[in-house]
């Protein structure tokens, strides 16, 4: 995810949507929901899959959810909006996250589904026009009547939302390795530029605030990488690792952000203009603090973390 995302944060993103919807396919669907699906996403078949949790009313609350699933006879039927959806437009398949039983407290009648895109009661909406990662589509979904069989369900009935926060958490990781990509491009461009432009009869590179900037820049993102790759081992070796990848993103994705802008600032001019991709990775980076849970959202999971520990 690092490396692809050095060259192109859309196309990173992509992958990481897609290794999420691969991910939970792997983690609880069936035999018959591994063998149909995998395969497609993996070979090519389906050029992606997308994550169809987020609604206008349901972000960083992803419990208020109010897309509906209604079983009639043998089949599921399923209306609502989904907003913000990374791929949709490409997509084979989604995993869909609807409320099955409304009678139960929040987040705990929610389940999820696997639609096929080709389903004649899925359509895609206008895609929207971004600040950033323009080469990633992200669209509406909406379901309108879609009619899904009963073994479309993706684990349990009602268990859904205990799903999607898992899998979230591994996401994570994937982002913050992304921003981690981006950052790394941004500053290794400035550093090559400030080596080679002169001011005051000098490289600029020979100034200590130049190489400074560079110092706590650099030390910053090997600390995210760092964050990161303990995240991904905790999570590889089957230990808790939420804190941990909540923590990773947090610190990866707000270090990446201050080292597009001081990479930004290293290059002067020349690093506002598209001669160069500086103004592209900074606004590539800035929605990393937002998407797969912002900065504020991170924080409240690693506080709740840290009491839980004591409690």
């Amino acid at each position: 995810m690092t490396e692809i995302a050095k060259s192109c944060a859309s196309t990173a993103v992509s992958v990481s949507v897609t290794n999420l919807v691969c991910e939970v396919i792997q983690s609880i669907g069936t035999e018959e929901q591994k063998r149909r699906y995998i395969p497609k996403l993996c070979g090519g078949e389906y050029i992606g899959g997308s994550f169809c949790l987020s609604e206008a009313g349901a972000g960083s609350d992803p419990s208020g959810l109010q897309t509906r699933a209604v079983l009639d006879g043998d089949e599921w039927v399923i209306n609502g909006t989904k907003m913000w959806i990374s791929s949709a437009e490409y997509a084979g398949v989604f995993v869909v996250w609807a409320v099955t039983d409304p009678n139960v407290p929040k987040g705990k009648g929610i389940t999820c589904f696997l639609v096929e895109s080709d389903n004649p009661g899925v359509s895609i909406g206008k895609p929207e026009h971004k600040m950033g990662q323009r080469g990633s589509s992200t669209n509406p979904v909406i379901f309108d009547n879609c009619r899904v069989p009963a073994d479309a369900i993706l684990g349990k009935p009602n268990d859904g939302f205990r799903i999607a926060i898992a899998e979230l958490a591994g996401g994570r990781i994937g982002i913050g390795s992304l921003a981690l990509g981006v950052a790394t491009a941004a500053m290794d461009i400035a550093r090559q530029y400030a080596s080679e432009r002169e001011q005051f009869e000098s490289k600029i590179s020979d100034f200590q605030g130049i190489q400074w900037n560079m110092a706590d820049t650099y030390t910053e993102l090997e600390a995210a990488r760092l964050l990161l790759m303990n995240a991904a081992y905790l999570k590889e070796t089957g230990q808790s690792f939420m804190k941990h990848a909540a923590m990773a993103k947090l610190y990866s994705t707000e270090a990446a952000n201050r080292a597009c802008y001081n990479a930004l600032q290293l290059m002067g001019g020349a690093g506002y203009t598209e001669e160069f991709p500086l103004e592209r990775f900074t606004r590539d980076v800035r929605v990393t603090t937002i998407y797969e849970g912002t900065s504020e959202i991170q924080r409240v999971i690693i506080g709740r973390e840290l009491l839980r520990e004591i409690a």
